[in-house]
């Protein structure tokens, strides 16, 4: 089975603080992998360092096949791997729903008609199509969170890194939201401490503790 993402012996430093210090793992293609643990347990910063956001200061990460060490290696892999980020605040940058859909695509290269096209069908997959001119200000939490899901399935991924995407949800925007992600077929990398979420959509789970991960 194919390795996707592998993060092997990473280790790293946030404001002196030991966060991750010899974590290991591996997404094989077809995996929903949910890394569970509380809240400071350094999820967030996994799913940063797997995508070159934070720099790991020893270990290694490989990803969609290639090693990556500087954002040289990273940074043309990042249409094919999507972060959620918890607060859609830090991910949202559009002045109107579809501008910041069509934001992603378009940052790839791709001309204005496929972006166009590639936004209008990933608000379409999350229900929001209807929303295409609101500003993005006046949107409600639940649907900036579903917005920022349609930024990255706009750029038909490989792979999601999900930052907690349940958290601060309704039941219905929950439910909505695991819909839509189990509808994808994608591989994902699951951050979360949402018993429903994990037991719902994660196809293997593991724990993120003092660093260190364990199944």
């Amino acid at each position: 089975m194919t390795i996707l993402l592998r993060m092997q012996a990473i280790a790293v430093t946030r404001s002196a603080r030991a966060v991750l210090h010899g974590a290991t793992l591996a997404l094989h293609d077809g995996e929903r992998l949910a890394v569970q643990g509380g809240i400071g347990a350094g999820k967030s910063t996994l799913l940063l360092t797997a995508l070159g956001l934070l720099e790991h200061q020893s270990g290694t990460v490989e990803l969609l096949g290639q090693v990556c060490k500087v954002e040289h290696d990273f940074a043309p892999l990042r249409g094919k791997v999507g972060l959620l980020f918890q607060d859609p605040e830090d991910q949202l940058i559009g002045p109107t729903v579809l501008e910041d859909v069509e934001f992603g695509p378009l940052n790839l290269g791709w001309d204005a008609r496929q972006a166009h096209h590639a936004a209008d069908d990933a608000l379409d997959q999350v229900g929001l199509l209807h929303l295409s001119e609101r500003p993005v200000h006046e949107l409600s939490g639940g649907e900036k969170r579903l917005v920022a899901l349609a930024g990255l399935l706009a750029m038909q991924p490989t792979v999601l890194l999900l930052d907690e995407p349940t958290v601060s949800l309704d039941i219905e925007t929950t439910d909505r939201i695991l819909q839509i992600l189990l509808a994808s077929k994608l591989s994902m990398l699951i951050a979360t401490h949402d018993p429903l979420c994990v037991d719902r959509l994660a196809t293997r789970s593991v724990r993120l503790e003092h660093g260190m991960i364990t199944d």
